[in-house]
């Protein structure tokens, strides 16, 4: 797996995909799908991706085969084995959905799976850590927020499990026989509640429009989603253990979203937004 950054003709492919952060492009000869982020987005970026998504496939995690660093000259990126007659869980619930529930489910148990892995410490970085640098390093937040984050961050296990980051449907391709995990840049180790507690936002506090845009569904279909998801991933149908569970995740929320609303959007969250999401400390 090559790690120099390759320079590639962009006529060699065909735009194939869209979301929050990057395009991906279909290699004309069928074998490779390139992922290039945004405008704005740092080479380092790309670049520890690549290696992260690398790190994942050695140690076992379904995903695609991590070929080599990219750029088209302006953006970054990299290559990956392309899954042919791929669809991922998002698009599978847009085109059939009386398959909700099934996909919700298995969804459930391949995060379950996932969470249940013991992480290489030494090659992947520790989530909690990384939210920690976000609010000593930068200036995102008032300090009132700043402070309340840091402090529950205290209280956070650095738990040695394998976490994706930036859990959702959209990041689940199968072929019909493979079910793999893509776009793997925040892959780390840490408390599941991180994924869990993202996953929660999305499926509740995003806009209807952004929702149909990324995933292809509606604000609605998301809902109905994590209410099939949650159960089957905690392994209970009781009420009140899932309404305690759902309250555990509130402060993993409230520390992650300023982090993710940075990365996507390069700049911080409005301060009327971050007054409500406070009160979830």
């Amino acid at each position: 797996m090559n790690e120099e950054i390759q320079t590639i003709n962009l006529s060699d492919y065909i735009q194939t995909g869209e979301g929050g952060t990057a395009l991906t492009y279909t290699h004309k000869n069928g074998q490779s799908l390139a992922k290039l982020y945004n405008p704005g987005f740092e080479a380092d970026r790309a670049k520890a991706e690549f290696l992260t998504a690398r790190t994942v496939f050695e140690l076992g995690i379904p995903s695609p085969r991590p070929i080599r660093m990219i750029t088209d000259g302006q953006r970054s990126g990299a290559e990956y084995e392309l899954i042919k007659n791929k669809r991922s869980y998002t698009r599978i619930i847009s085109q059939e959905p009386h398959r909700l529930e099934e996909i919700s489910h298995r969804f459930a148990h391949m995060a379950h799976e996932l969470h249940a892995k013991p992480a290489d410490t030494t090659r992947l970085h520790s989530y909690k850590q990384r939210l920690e640098r976000f609010y000593r390093e930068t200036d995102k937040v008032p300090d009132d927020y700043k402070q309340q984050a840091l402090k529950f961050l205290d209280t956070v296990p650095d738990t040695p499990r394998c976490i994706h980051g930036d859990l959702h449907i959209g990041n689940i391709i199968t072929d019909g026989e493979r079910h793999l995990w893509i776009d793997l840049g925040e892959f780390a180790y840490g408390a599941p509640e991180w994924d869990l507690a993202l996953l929660w936002t999305m499926c509740h506090n995003m806009p209807d429009d952004r929702v149909q845009h990324i995933f292809h569904i509606t604000h609605d279909t998301m809902q109905a989603h994590w209410n099939l998801f949650f159960p089957a991933y905690l392994g209970t149908t009781d009420a009140q253990a899932i309404a305690d569970a759902t309250h555990r995740l509130m402060p993993y929320y409230a520390a992650k979203v300023p982090y993710i609303f940075d990365m996507v959007f390069s700049k911080p969250m409005p301060d009327v937004a971050l007054q409500n999401i406070i009160k979830r400390f």
